[in-house]
């Protein structure tokens, strides 16, 4: 019986596969794969008719790679770091493109018993072939999504839909980091969260209900990854310098409103335009809600309600009535009821937006607005 850390022993000699080198980052193969088709960074030498072989320099190259992205570098600029550290003669046509004097790699052959080929046999690995590069432009048509790992993705979906999806039905957290960071880097958040994170939710709910109590952890991790995504946007994506004098917006859920996610990128995508914003979070008690919005004087106050049950008229019009400042010069915030908790009785009177990119212009003008009038007084 072969010793398990054996290959790992003469790794000097004969270098470690993709799936070993995979083994001992805590990364998936297609991970490594894809910042070798990506970014370059792949075996600095590869011979002809065999597995591709990680050197003990190209090891370090990925180690240093996953320690930058863990530490929140864009993956681009993380990939061009390690490989200015530890490859620095290796020619490439970009620094975000793989190196151009690399030849396509050779075809695996089955039973590699090192793991190259697992993942292949796997029916909910990603597709290890090489996605297309967008090009400048206008967005090309989205393909048909089909099936992601057995999640419903249903209709015209982005083709990165499918590579998360399957990714969470693995509960493969690295690969759903890094696929997240990606689909914001390359569409921006707005397009990320309407056409990749929210599909891939709606499918893993949809599989949820009909299979009982089944895939409820791939919810779970996949909402955490989304969740600790949007919140590092704003540390790791350019953002607008802050609007001066501008009052925050509140966001919070209604109270017994667990869904939390909305606020969330709405927060991110505020932050990106430079807007203050003070978010509570999931199910805040009416008592906490309207201490916050005395002690802030904001600009807004998001209401978010992802059912009927949750969603309060009175509440918010309580809210709207709230007044703060001098005699003469009293304000008023004005509440935007979100979710589709609210119908159009529910929110009769008060503005209403039908998407996250709208919901940013209209708080935008709403802070800027606010900026300009005298400032406020208890």
């Amino acid at each position: 019986m072969a010793v398990l850390d054996e290959p790992e022993a003469t790794a000097d000699a004969a270098g470690l596969t993709t799936g070993a080198v995979a083994r001992r980052l805590g990364v998936s193969p297609t991970t490594l794969r894809s910042w070798d088709r990506r970014y370059g960074l792949g075996p600095a030498v590869r011979a002809e008719g065999r597995h591709r072989r990680w050197s003990p320099a190209d090891i370090a190259m990925v180690e240093e790679m996953c320690r930058l992205t863990s530490a929140g570098a864009p993956p681009a600029e993380a990939a061009r770091v390690a490989r200015l550290r530890h490859h620095p003669t290796t020619p490439t046509t970009d620094p975000a493109s793989p190196r151009a004097s690399t030849p396509p790699a050779p075809p695996r052959a089955d039973g590699d018993v090192d793991g190259e080929a697992e993942d292949a046999a796997d029916p909910g690995a990603t597709d290890p072939r090489p996605e297309p590069e967008p090009e400048p432009g206008p967005r090309p048509p989205a393909r048909r999504g089909g099936a992601g790992g057995g999640l419903p993705l249903g209709g015209d979906v982005r083709q990165e839909c499918r590579g998360l999806a399957r990714a969470a039905v693995r509960l493969d957290a690295p690969e759903l980091e890094q696929r997240l960071l990606d689909a914001v880097d390359r569409h921006g958040l707005v397009v990320a969260w309407e056409e990749v994170m929210v599909p891939t939710l709606r499918a893993v709910g949809r599989k949820w209900e009909s299979s009982g109590d089944r895939y409820v952890e791939v919810e779970h991790l996949l909402s955490w990854h989304i969740s600790s995504t949007l919140r590092g946007v704003p540390f790791l994506f350019p953002r607008r310098d802050p609007v001066t004098g501008a009052a925050p917006v509140v966001l919070a859920c209604t109270p017994g409103e667990q869904h939390s996610l909305p606020l969330e990128v709405l927060t991110a995508a505020l932050a990106e335009r430079g807007l203050p914003t003070r978010t509570l979070g999931a199910a805040v008690p009416t008592e906490a809600l309207l201490a916050c919005v005395r002690r802030t004087g904001p600009a807004a106050v998001v209401l978010w309600a992802q059912t009927r049950s949750t969603a309060s008229l009175p509440l918010a019009r309580h809210v709207a009535g709230l007044e703060w400042g001098t005699a003469g010069a009293r304000r008023r915030p004005t509440v935007l009821p979100a979710g589709p908790g609210w119908d159009r009785r529910a929110s009769a009177g008060f503005p209403r937006c039908s998407g996250l990119r709208e919901a940013v212009d209209t708080l935008g003008r709403l802070c800027e607005d606010g900026a300009r009038l005298p400032a406020r007084g208890h």
